[in-house]
C-alpha cells in the first residue's frame, strides 16, 4: 500500500504540552500546572448572553467572516485601547480561537521557501503552520540576559531576501515577558525597512501587569503591513467558546476569510454573540482576573526566591518561566521526575523551542491555594537535588 501520510506532517512533532497534562489525568491526587486555561467560569452576564441567543433560536451561521456587530465592537475595542483604526467590513475576521486564525494567515500569505521568522520560546503552533504553508521556519533562540523579548539587532541578523513573515508572540507564551512600545517601534522600523510582514499573536495583551499594553499595528507604517490577532480564551475566560479574531489589510483578509470559507464556514454563532456581550461590558472581569493573576505571579516569584530558584520577572500573560539549569538535568527529566516523585505536572521549556532548555513552564491559572501545595511539592523536590558546581541562586 502506498504511504497515506504526508512527509510534512508527518515531520512535525505532537505537542509537547498534552504529554503532561494528559498523564495528570491519569494520576491520583496529582496537580497539574501545566494548561494554559483560566480557572475562573466564564463571567455570567457573558454565559446568559450566549444562552439567551439559543433561546431566541439564534443556531443559524453567520457570515463567513462573522457577526457584524461583533466586528464593529472588535473595531471599537481596538481603538479605545490602543488608537487603532480597523474597517469592520473589509479588515477584520472571526476566527475559531486565536490557532485557527495563526494558520489562516500562514496558508494565505506564505508561498513555497518563504522565510518565517519565529522567536522562541513560544507557543506551539507557530512553527508547525508555517511548515504546512510550506513556509521556512527561521528560528530565533530568545535569551534570558534581555527578558525574552526581541532585540533588534537579533531580527536584523535573521532577515534575508526570503524572509517575509515575523511572528510577533508577545505577551509570550512560555516566559511571561512583554514588549514595550518602545520595544515594538524598534522592530517596526526593521520590518518597515525590509519589507517584512508580522502577525502579531496578542491573545494575552489585556493580562499586562505593568506598564500599558501596546501593539505593533500603532507603530508607524505597521498597520498595512501587520495582523494582529487576539480572542477572548484568555482574557475573559472562555476557552471552550473557541473564538478568537484576526485584524488587517484588506487584501490579507479577504485571502484568510477565503480559507475560512471552505475550511470552518464560520465560527460559532452562541460564541459570538456572547462575545460581543464580554466586549461591551466586561472590562471589569477583566480587571478583577488580572488582579488576581498578578497576585499569583508575586506570590510564585516570591517562593522562588525563598527556595532559591532563579526566574527572571513576567510581567505578561500567566506563565512564570523558572530555570532548572543548575541541577544539571534537562528539562524533560527535570518535569517528568517532578511529576512522578511529587506528582505535579509542569512543561519542559523545550516543549516550546529548543532554546527552552534549562528552564520549565508553570501556569498559575490555578487557585492560590493549589498553587500554595505545589510549591511545597517544588520545594520538597528540590531539596532533594544535587546543585551542579558553579551554579548561582537567585
Amino acid at each position: 500500500m502506498k504511504n497515506p501520510i504526508a512527509d510534512k506532517v508527518a515531520s512535525i512533532k505532537p505537542s509537547g504540552i498534552r504529554k503532561f497534562f494528559d498523564i495528570v489525568t491519569e494520576m491520583k491526587d496529582a496537580i497539574s500546572l501545566g494548561v494554559g486555561e483560566p480557572d475562573f467560569e466564564t463571567p455570567w452576564h457573558i454565559r446568559e448572553e450566549g444562552i439567551y441567543s439559543l433561546e431566541k433560536g439564534r443556531t443559524f451561521y453567520t457570515s463567513n467572516s462573522g457577526l457584524k456587530e461583533l466586528k464593529v465592537e472588535i473595531c471599537r475595542y481596538l481603538a479605545r485601547r490602543f488608537d487603532v483604526e480597523y474597517d469592520p467590513d473589509k479588515e477584520v475576521f472571526v476566527t475559531v480561537g486565536g490557532s485557527e486564525a495563526i494558520d489562516a494567515a500562514m496558508r494565505a500569505m506564505l508561498n513555497p521557501g518563504d522565510e518565517v521568522i519565529i522567536p522562541q520560546p513560544s507557543y506551539v503552533s507557530y512553527e508547525p503552520c508555517a511548515i504546512l504553508a510550506d513556509g521556512k521556519p527561521v528560528i530565533i533562540p530568545l535569551k534570558e540576559e534581555n527578558d525574552f523579548r526581541l532585540m533588534p539587532e537579533e531580527l536584523l541578523a535573521a532577515v534575508t531576501d526570503r524572509t517575509k513573515i515575523l511572528v510577533l508572540p508577545f505577551p509570550n507564551n512560555p516566559t511571561g515577558a512583554v514588549m514595550t512600545a518602545e520595544d515594538l517601534a524598534a522592530i517596526a522600523k526593521i520590518c518597515v525597512e525590509k519589507d517584512i510582514y508580522v502577525i502579531s499573536d496578542e491573545i494575552y495583551t489585556e493580562l499586562t501587569y505593568r506598564g500599558t499594553p501596546a501593539t505593533i499595528a500603532a507603530c508607524p507604517g505597521m498597520k498595512e503591513r501587520t495582523i494582529l490577532i487576539n480572542g477572548f480564551s484568555k482574557a475573559y475566560a472562555m476557552t471552550g467558546w473557541r473564538l478568537g479574531y484576526a485584524c488587517g489589510p484588506e487584501e490579507i483578509i479577504r485571502q484568510m476569510v477565503k480559507i475560512h470559507q471552505f475550511a470552518i464556514m464560520c465560527a460559532p454563532t452562541t460564541s459570538q454573540y456572547a462575545a460581543v456581550e464580554a466586549l461591551r461590558n466586561g472590562d471589569d472581569d477583566v480587571r478583577m482576573m488580572r488582579e488576581s493573576y498578578d497576585m499569583r505571579r508575586r506570590y510564585l516569584l516570591n517562593a522562588f526566591k525563598e527556595m532559591g530558584l532563579p526566574c527572571f520577572t513576567p510581567y505578561g500573560a500567566f506563565y512564570v518561566f523558572p530555570s532548572i539549569k543548575k541541577f544539571g538535568m534537562s528539562s524533560d527529566e527535570f518535569a517528568t521526575r517532578f511529576l512522578r516523585e511529587e506528582k505535579v505536572a509542569v512543561v519542559p521549556g523545550t516543549a516550546f523551542g529548543e532554546s527552552g532548555e534549562g528552564f520549565v513552564r508553570i501556569s498559575y491559572a490555578y487557585s492560590l491555594d493549589r498553587l500554595k501545595e505545589a510549591m511545597g511539592r517544588m520545594k520538597d523536590f528540590i531539596g532533594k537535588l544535587p546543585v551542579q558546581e558553579g551554579s548561582e541562586s537567585c
